[in-house]
């Protein structure tokens, strides 16, 4: 085969050299002029069938792709693999055209070919690397890999076939086996360790991100140590992006999802409830013992009616047994406003049809502070969507701060402005 490939390439080169000399030229000059004729023939070769494969085989396969229902040849054109296939064809024929034109210039068919044998090497890299993504664009379009953080094994892929192509450019240029680039590398592994820190960390911290399930595309994550408070859009080898909710975007190194803590918010959506903590700080001057006409106008209201004359029953029979002089308040048990406002609250909650019934429910008492006895709710809401549950948290605040005074307490805040102006009116008309 390569001795009928070689009388072709004398033929089609003696045939102009030849027709040179008869025209009376020297065999110098026929030399030169004939194979600067095959050149400009070579090259208008070459952009003929560079036309007819990117303008017209592509642009028929492209709408014939562009009709199928299938994705996988959508993922073709959009990585690019047709493209890198037409490259390789002209870059072939080139390959074997040049010792044909070149004939007696040795050196100049040898840079040549070496020109033509890096860029089929370049070629083939971006083919195969258009391959493994247009692999990975299938992956991702299945369910089942739609969270996986794919990218970051693909990019290792990438980094790899950049590597094994620099070797064999490497080899190519120098002459020399690729084994010894590797032993070179091999010797100078500390500073490639060095210089490649950040994509090792990232692909280790990858594979445990992975393997833990610790994060996915699509989960809620809260890093404060970066900013980051929204949902995860990727995940590659480097970096983690992070899409807040006032629609910035974070990013976060890989590595730093293992070094550092964050809080990732998925188990929560997938409960279906949502957490309220807050708190409302009582003035604990306001805090005392009921009177029984206090007592009997708060039983008109219907959630505490029941537990009130319950209450009632209990404390009448354990005075009974156990106190001397019940006129003194202090002796035995009595009901309290902050005790019954308590039992309202979590009542309230219990029939609100917006709370979790399955999950925790508390109304509690804090540490006092100088801001009074904070009271906090505690307990889950039945949906996780953020507009609606800020809706129902606020909805269960409002009434509550509105039935405060109701159990004759009072809620504390710092004095305003008006407030101390009130003061200041007030101790001048004293003094007037």
């Amino acid at each position: 085969m390569n001795v009928l490939h070689e009388q072709l390439q004398s033929a089609i080169y003696s045939f102009g050299y030849n027709l040179l000399i008869q025209f009376g030229l020297n065999s110098q000059a026929a030399h030169y002029i004939n194979t600067i004729a095959l050149l400009i023939v070579f090259f208008v070769l070459l952009y003929f069938i560079a036309f007819v494969l990117r303008r017209i085989l592509m642009l028929v396969l492209i709408k014939t792709i562009r009709r199928s229902k299938t994705r996988f040849d959508d993922f073709l054109i959009h990585n690019k693999v047709l493209k890198y296939l037409t490259y390789l064809i002209p870059l072939i024929i080139a390959k074997q055209s040049l010792p044909l034109i070149f004939t007696g210039f040795p050196q100049i068919t040898y840079l040549s070919v070496k020109m033509v044998d890096i860029a089929l090497i370049v070629a083939f890299t971006l083919l195969l690397k258009s391959v493994f993504y247009t692999f990975k664009d299938v992956l991702h379009s299945r369910k089942r890999f739609t969270d996986k953080p794919l990218d970051s094994y693909f990019q290792v892929v990438s980094i790899l076939l950049y590597i094994v192509c620099f070797i064999l450019i490497f080899s190519e240029l120098t002459g020399k086996e690729p084994y010894g680039l590797l032993t070179a590398l091999g010797a100078a592994s500390a500073i490639v360790i060095l210089v490649f820190k950040d994509t090792i960390l990232g692909f280790v911290a990858s594979i445990q991100v992975s393997s833990n399930d610790m994060v996915r595309v699509g989960d809620w994550i809260e890093m404060p140590k970066y900013g980051a408070d929204g949902t995860v859009l990727m995940i590659n080898l480097s970096t983690v992006k992070v899409q807040n909710f006032d629609k910035t975007v974070t990013t976060i190194p890989t590595y730093a999802l293992i070094s550092d803590s964050f809080k990732n918010y998925r188990t929560m959506q997938k409960s279906g409830g949502r957490r309220i903590k807050r708190s409302l700080n009582i003035k604990m001057g306001s805090i005392r013992f009921l009177q029984q006409d206090e007592i009997e106008d708060l039983k008109r209201i219907k959630l505490l009616k029941s537990y009130i004359i319950e209450r009632q029953q209990e404390i009448s029979t354990y005075n009974l047994n156990h106190v001397d002089d019940p006129t003194m308040l202090v002796n035995g048990r009595r009901m309290t406003n902050i005790g019954l406002f308590r039992e309202y609250i979590k009542r309230y909650l219990l029939n609100n049809s917006n709370i979790h019934k399955q999950f925790h429910l508390m109304v509690r008492h804090m540490q006092p502070t100088e801001h009074g006895l904070p009271i906090e709710i505690y307990t889950f809401t039945n949906t996780v969507e953020w507009p609606k549950y800020e809706g129902i948290m606020a909805d269960i605040f409002d009434h509550v701060l509105a039935v405060v005074p109701y159990f004759k307490l009072e809620l504390f805040e710092l004095p305003s402005a008006s407030d101390i102006h009130e003061v200041l009116l007030a101790t001048m008309n004293e003094k007037q």
